[in-house]
């Protein structure tokens, strides 16, 4: 991804890998362990969270100057969602990769 800025190409890899991580965290953990994993306020977030990053990574990729627009709102679910992870507990891959994706697309802002 040579064509893009060294900060755009974090964006867009921090963006991918929260994307990843909640929707696996939430398919192949959340469901598997369930009680406060699968509390619909925490998993709907985990599922919102995982589709604001994949989008926001999916914009940035195309160069659309939507991108630009999203990177806030992505950042505030990723925020949500890590608080809402760490509430719950034994998900920290998930409270990372939120953290860090929050961090990168506040700073794309």
């Amino acid at each position: 991804m040579d064509m893009f800025s060294a900060k755009a190409k974090s964006c867009i890899d921090a963006c991918l890998d929260c994307y990843a991580t909640c929707l696996g965290m939430a398919s192949n953990h959340c469901l598997v362990v369930g009680g406060p994993h699968v509390e619909q306020e925490h998993f709907r977030l985990m599922l919102a969270c995982a589709e604001v990053c994949r989008t926001h990574a999916h914009l940035m990729i195309l160069g659309s100057p939507h991108a630009r627009h999203l990177a806030p709102e992505c950042a505030e679910i990723a925020t949500r969602c890590a608080e809402s992870c760490a509430s719950v507990g034994d998900m920290e891959a998930c409270v990372a990769a939120c953290r860090a994706c929050a961090a990168s697309c506040s700073d794309m802002g």
